[in-house]
Formats: C-alpha cells, structure tokens, sequence
C-alpha cells in the first residue's frame, strides 16, 4: 500500500494568497522552514519506525506519524517544495559507496534510505552544508547520537528555551513537538541547507 502526501488545491488558482500566506512565501527561508516543522506539532503525535512502501516521488507515511526525521523532510517539502526522498535516491544511485552500510543493502531502498539520519548526514555534507562551528542559528539541522547509539536529527527553533540556547522542533519519541535539547547529547553536528543554494 502507498502513501503519499495530499494537498489541498481547492480554489488555488480563483484567489489570490492572503496575507498570512503571503507573508510567510515572502520570510526569509529560515522562517519558513520552522513554521512548517511547528505545524506538524498536535499533528504528528506518534513515534513510529515502521519500514513503509511509499510512493515516488514525494512518499511519505501518513501525518500522524513518523520518526524524527520525518520532521524534516515534511518541513523542507512544506516549505520549499524541496523532496529529500528524490534528492537522497538519486545521489545514492549514482554514489551508493559513499552512503553508510550498516543495513546490509546492496542498492538504494527509495521507501527508506531519506529516513535515515545517517544518510542525511551524508547527503548534507556532500553537498557542503556542513558548518564546523556549532554556533546555532534557527533553521539550523542538529544531529546527534541518544542513549549511546541512536542517531537524532532536529530542526533548531527560534525560540529560546530555559537555558538561554535555541529550542529544536523534533520527535523523540511523542511526537513533533519543541523544547530544549541542544548540548544535551553526544556528537553533535551543525548543518544549513537553504535549498535554492543546490546547484
């Protein structure tokens, strides 16, 4: 069974954008960016790693759920129109040697291979969106390791949590939701990817 993510059209072309949506087209990209991860807060309320077959492009398992970085490739095509599930396949087909081999694939898996936060990392990073420093700024993407051994991927907020540092819109387990969670595990990394900024 397919999933793939639905749009509401209705009237797109009869009236023009009102002032909130325009206003929100016209934000920087950052803006964009988180405003379309905090609109998956109450939305996405499940934590859920189930291996799904979705569509192509554009798949995605249904709004309620998801796993942390479905968080993120939701945001960027909400946002920017921008599909991680086509961008990560297509360089994996072409570059499947330079993507991690800890699942035992033998070729990219389209279903799976843009939900894992390892390959995101690759997939940043080759694209030199990487930034060595970890001075967070929001629309930043933060990646770490929990518990020792899982990797995490959040999308660092605007707003500011009780420690002073920027909060993350993530889901860690309950859901997409926001707080703080910079600093508070290991191997952290810093990434910005503005999509207009891929060749």
């Amino acid at each position: 069974m397919e999933f793939t993510r639905r749009t509401v059209s209705v009237g797109l072309l009869a009236f023009p954008l009102g002032a909130t949506d325009a206003a929100t087209h016209n934000a920087p990209w950052p803006q964009r960016l988180i405003r379309a991860a905090r609109q998956q807060i109450g939305v996405t309320r499940y934590y859920d790693p189930s291996y799904v077959s979705l569509a192509y492009p554009g798949g995605d398992v249904p709004d309620d759920r998801g796993v942390c970085i479905d968080v993120i490739i939701r945001a960027y095509r909400d946002a920017f129109a921008f599909d991680f599930q086509q961008a990560i396949h297509e360089d994996m087909r072409s570059n499947f040697s330079a993507y991690p081999d800890r699942w035992g694939l033998r070729r990219p898996d389209r279903n799976i291979d843009h939900r894992r936060v390892p390959n995101m990392e690759i997939w940043l990073a080759r694209h030199e969106n990487e930034r060595a420093d970890l001075d967070w700024q929001p629309g930043d993407l933060m990646t770490c390791i929990v518990g020792g051994s899982l990797p995490h991927i959040a999308i660092v907020s605007d707003r500011r949590g009780w420690d002073g540092q920027y909060k993350v819109i993530h889901n860690i387990g309950a859901g997409a939701h926001e707080e703080s969670l910079l600093g508070l595990y290991s191997n952290e990394r810093r990434f910005r990817f503005q999509p207009s900024e891929l060749s």
